[in-house]
């Protein structure tokens, strides 16, 4: 059941963004810079991503040994809705779903496209998020916070074949959010800090357990409409369990029209403590309206 809603949800996304390709309109400014992460919404305004994040990996870093290791991958499908609510324009509310589908033994990293249920994979929707993003101070508008209280759907982190879906754990999560763009409007600096608590489920790896997440994003437009970018990332569980990795990439964005936007990343982690070393690939569209 839970796979036929997630294909009715993708089919439905991508019918939209044809929709809207077929209807495109020349327009004088681009929506990439504009609508950056830290940007909030207008009174009515309505925001809708679709990303998809697949992430394998071969290699992994235990016990402070590097090793090889049968290849794992999971593929993540994030669904975030929001609209702003507020006159003043500083206060969105949203809603975050999350479908998984992961494989483990070696299997070949585009199994997770078949969405089974077997002694290697397992699939299903794993949790959702009721999401505020607000800002704090009136006169930084380049400056936001969401908000987020992760809500578990499954009530077993891995299943009797040792394939693990998603943690159990209730996650309370704030993003910070601050871009700046250059005089000359060519380049843009976009940081972001995610912080988690983790609790509420004593059988999850997670509980008990704090994140913090740095990242630095540094934009080229060579258009209006288009953007290329690299970045660096950081992870850092601390409390009953430990681990961290470091990531780099690079991508791009494209404005297809003026509701759609569609995003391409790619980032290697590179060093890490108890953790996969893999590589993911990334594809987002995003509609503004």
């Amino acid at each position: 059941m839970q796979q036929n809603q997630f294909k009715i949800i993708i089919t439905a996304l991508l019918a939209f963004s044809l929709q809207s390709l077929a209807q495109e309109e020349d327009t004088d400014k681009s929506n990439i810079q504009t609508y950056t992460p830290s940007k909030l919404l207008d009174k009515g305004q309505w925001d809708v991503k679709f990303f998809n994040n697949l992430y394998t990996e071969t290699k992994g870093t235990y016990n402070g040994v590097k090793s090889d290791k049968a290849r794992e991958t999971y593929f993540t499908s994030t669904l975030d809705i929001f609209t702003g609510i507020s006159d003043n324009n500083r206060l969105n509310v949203g809603l975050l779903l999350e479908y998984r589908s992961n494989v483990i033994n070696d299997k070949n990293a585009t199994a997770v496209f078949g969405f089974n249920d077997d002694v290697n994979s397992r699939n299903g929707l794993s949790s959702f998020a009721p999401a505020l993003k607000w800002q704090p101070i009136e006169s930084v508008g380049n400056f936001s916070v969401q908000s987020a209280f992760h809500i578990p759907v499954i009530s077993d982190e891995s299943d009797a074949n040792g394939v693990y879906l998603d943690q159990t754990a209730y996650i309370f999560q704030n993003r910070f959010f601050y871009d700046y763009t250059f005089p000359s409007g060519n380049w843009q600096l976009f940081t972001e800090l995610n912080t988690e608590y983790n609790f509420g489920n004593e059988d999850s790896f997670a509980n008990k357990t704090y994140v913090l997440a740095p990242g630095v994003f540094m934009s080229y437009f060579p258009t209006d409409k288009s953007t290329i970018l690299g970045f660096l990332q950081h992870y850092q569980r601390l409390g009953d369990f430990e681990q961290d990795f470091t990531s780099l990439g690079f991508g791009g964005k494209y404005q297809l029209n003026e509701t759609i936007n569609l995003e391409v990343l790619y980032s290697k982690f590179v060093r890490g403590n108890d953790t996969g070393l893999g590589q993911s690939f990334n594809i987002g569209l995003r509609a503004l309206f």
